[in-house]
């Protein structure tokens, strides 16, 4: 695969390191705004800078992976489609719903492969615990509970370009609950607050909220979410069923474990998902890799992207309503 990498910020930077260590896949271009970043990261990668309009033009580039800022997602999503490239982009797709089912519109109008950048579906500790659900190891599944907590807020003039907390941070966690739940999800209920930064408030967003949604089958998930947490990077997930619980910890640099007098003493969690989640983006191009040679669905698709976004806009909802959301409303 000859891959053209659109985007060469923080994000950016973390998939070319994946791309350059997938033994069949090419970094063909890069290409940002900011013509120096996209240099400066081809030369690192041994390929070239070009600008978008030659990546899509080029017919000797395979497939394009879309890490630039949110608001080009399904502008370089739709061209690629037409372009016949495959694709993998970085979620969400939009930040509205409107602008999502376009895209997805003109997916179906020109079928590719098309991969959506849930990195956390190729966690292995997350992957691990969903075949252990699958495969019955808890019984029946009743209750899902997902932290997710970032160690330190963003910028406060960040939170209006994201699209706030629900759509820009906690819908991993939806597509996570949509994934492990395995069924329709039917009601939404939020709740939230400012508590670590008044400026994100005034920016009209929440930096502490959690969420219960409710499945078909009266199955209960609980989200919660932080955007401080001292310790590092928070991300677990327990799953409890008639049969037994399963559990995913958070990661360590060494997951040693001292005892002695004083008490038990162990590592902090990562920092944050640059370190947490390196070998899911590995994995999550290898996926992507695997899905266009074999012309299948990889493991998230566009159609996650969207059933997650409506996910986050209930949430929306419930906080403004101060009430239980029904998802049949959402379209």
């Amino acid at each position: 695969m000859r891959l053209a990498l659109i985007g060469a910020g923080r994000i950016g930077k973390v998939h070319a390191q994946a791309i350059d260590a997938h033994p069949e896949v090419t970094l063909a271009a890069v290409a940002d705004y900011h013509a120096e970043a996209a240099e400066a990261l081809a030369s690192t990668y041994g390929s070239r800078a070009l600008n978008a309009n030659a990546v899509f033009e080029d017919a000797n580039i395979d497939a394009v992976l879309i890490a630039s800022s949110t608001p080009t997602h399904a502008d370089y999503l739709e061209r690629a489609a037409r372009a016949g490239k495959a694709v993998l982009c970085e979620k969400p797709i939009a930040l509205d719903l409107a602008r999502t089912r376009e895209a997805l519109k003109v997916l179906e109008a020109h079928p590719v492969t098309c991969a959506l950048g849930f990195n956390r579906r190729h966690d292995p500790q997350f992957s691990a615990l969903k075949q252990a659900v699958t495969e019955g190891r808890v019984g029946n599944l009743e209750t899902l509970t997902i932290i997710s907590r970032d160690p330190a807020p963003p910028p406060a003039e960040y939170v209006g370009a994201s699209g706030g907390l629900f759509r820009d941070m906690m819908i991993h966690d939806f597509d996570m609950a949509r994934w492990l739940l395995d069924e329709p999800i039917t009601q939404v209920h939020a709740e939230g607050s400012c508590l670590i930064d008044p400026a994100i408030g005034e920016a009209g967003d929440v930096d502490t909220a959690m969420v219960t949604l409710t499945t078909a089958s009266g199955r209960l998930c609980h989200i919660s979410n932080s955007r401080r947490a001292c310790y590092g990077y928070d991300q677990r997930i327990e799953a409890f069923g008639s049969a037994g619980m399963l559990q995913a910890q958070n990661e360590t640099e060494t997951r040693l474990r001292f005892t002695g007098e004083p008490g038990q003493v162990e590592d902090k969690p990562h920092w944050f998902f640059l370190e947490r989640y390196a070998v899911a983006y590995r994995r999550e191009i290898n996926d992507f890799v695997d899905a266009w040679k074999q012309q299948r669905d990889p493991l998230a698709n566009a159609r996650d992207g969207l059933e997650a976004l409506r996910l986050a806009e209930a949430a929306v909802r419930s906080l403004q309503e101060g009430q239980r959301i029904s998802m049949v409303t959402i379209d």
